[in-house]
């Protein structure tokens, strides 16, 4: 299933695998091959993916967060990194 469809119903969160952690007091997503260090709106989406908000839900909170950005951009931004964390196995769709 592509990106597009599961954003009407898919609902992102971690896989398996994959958690949450602290790394020199930044904020880390741990995966079984590594680490990625969030920041910014990268850290906003994914604090989003817990599996109950779909990309539409993700997407409409964001735009409430930060009104003076361009919804279009956010929305960009939102696909643009799950689908690829989706590629590298960190997210997945429930």
């Amino acid at each position: 299933m592509d990106l597009i469809r599961q954003a009407q119903t898919g609902k992102p969160r971690l896989a398996p695998g994959c958690r949450w952690a602290t790394h020199e007091g930044q904020p880390v997503l741990l995966f079984p091959e590594g680490m990625i260090r969030l920041k910014g709106t990268a850290h906003a989406i994914m604090e989003l993916c817990d599996g109950r908000r779909t990309i539409q839900e993700i997407v409409s909170v964001l735009s409430q967060r930060y009104r003076a950005a361009d919804s279009a951009r956010i929305t960009e931004d939102v696909y643009s990194l799950l689908s690829s964390l989706q590629q590298k196995g960190i997210v997945n769709f429930e």
